[in-house]
């Protein structure tokens, strides 16, 4: 208790060491922050008119960063086209497995799983010769490839790795490099809260009308 009111002293003392403008900045900028962490829009000249120079230019900066991300997940390796294709298949036929066991066609239902499990087999098997060939493919799954005994990954169709870039429902996780622009935003204004104080240039006119034009494309 005694260390959480140091704490609690400190960031006053901290508040108080800041001139009208800083609070001022610092209130507006902690207000557009939960507006953007609720998932709400927030104007680019009210970013531009709080954040300074540099500030509002990262946003512009990473957000390009983004886009090279993106278009690299686009042009995947060709390597992994084939997983992906016997893949679909297998997810194809899982789904027709399934609206049939919905309807009480059981025959119909089983044979097209047993279809969905041998595409699954058959995915399995040129994932680990592709990832054999070039461990550096690693990078475009959901999940650690390990094969061993005991392994996650197994020719059972919730059990085959998802590319990063994929949209299916049996993939773990994204790529954490791949962000949204509102998230791009958070992090500009999180770290512009942290450098309250510090000497900021004020942004050019003709600097703001660049990047606001730059902005106005949404992810």
């Amino acid at each position: 208790m005694r260390d959480l009111l140091k704490s609690k002293k400190a960031e006053t003392r901290k508040l108080s060491e800041l001139s009208k403008t800083e609070q001022n900045r610092l209130v507006k900028l902690n207000g557009m922050l939960d507006e953007l962490r609720r998932g709400e829009n927030v104007q680019n000249r009210r970013l531009a008119s709080w954040l300074s120079a540099d500030e509002y230019e990262q946003i512009a900066a990473e957000w390009d960063t983004q886009k090279h991300f993106r278009k690299e997940l686009k042009d995947k390796p060709d390597e992994l086209r084939r997983y992906e294709n016997k893949l679909h298949q297998a997810t194809f036929n899982d789904n027709k497995a399934e609206r049939f066991r919905k309807r009480g066609s059981q025959d119909k239902s089983i044979k097209f799983r047993n279809i969905s499990e041998s595409y699954c087999e058959d995915a399995l098997e040129i994932l680990r010769e592709i990832v054999d060939a070039d461990t550096s493919l690693q990078m475009w799954f959901d999940r650690g490839l390990d094969f061993g005994h005991g392994s996650l990954v197994d020719a059972q169709f919730g059990k085959l790795p998802r590319l990063v870039a994929s949209c299916s429902i049996e993939k773990q996780h994204d790529d954490s490099s791949i962000v949204k622009k509102i998230d791009v935003k958070i992090s500009v204004v999180e770290r512009a809260i942290n450098n309250i104080g510090r000497a900021d240039e004020p942004m050019a006119s003709s600097t703001k009308l660049q990047l606001n034009k730059f902005l106005q494309i949404d992810d």
